[in-house]
């Protein structure tokens, strides 16, 4: 299977007053990975949400920073699922310096499938799992 990859630039919003990237910023990279990975599945939000009529809410985000990071450096982020249960998605990141092998974070989301109408768990599409298998890893044993 594969890893979705994105390229993004650290952007003058995403630093703070010591001029590295701030930990925030970290979750709009990986949204961005998300959304990108989702849509490359062919699972835009749209389609999520209109065809499906179910939302993904996240339930847990998690990230663990390596090294400090500055305004310009591009990142390489890469996505992938490492799980998919019977109603909840994992979703995995890890961020590296474009050409630096070495990890500058890595991150976790957990996302629940759950009815639009009332926000209670429902089981994830088979349509979804047929979809983002391209994309899936199973975890790494620690």
């Amino acid at each position: 299977m594969a890893r979705y990859r994105i390229e993004e630039y650290v952007r003058w919003e995403d630093i703070d007053a010591a001029g590295i990237i701030n930990y925030q910023a970290y979750l709009r990279f990986f949204a961005l990975a998300e959304a990108e990975m989702l849509r490359e599945a062919g699972l835009n939000y749209r389609f999520l949400f209109e065809a499906l009529g179910i939302w993904l809410p996240r339930v847990r985000v998690e990230c663990q920073f390596y090294r400090p990071v500055k305004l310009d450096e591009l990142l390489v982020v890469e996505a992938y699922s490492s799980r998919i249960g019977t109603k909840s998605l994992h979703l995995d990141f890890e961020a590296r310096r474009r050409g630096d092998p070495e990890l500058v974070a890595s991150g976790k989301y957990i996302l629940v499938c759950v009815r639009q109408i009332d926000f209670v768990p429902v089981p994830v599409p088979e349509e979804i799992r047929n979809r983002i298998a391209r994309f899936h890893e199973p975890p790494r044993k620690a």
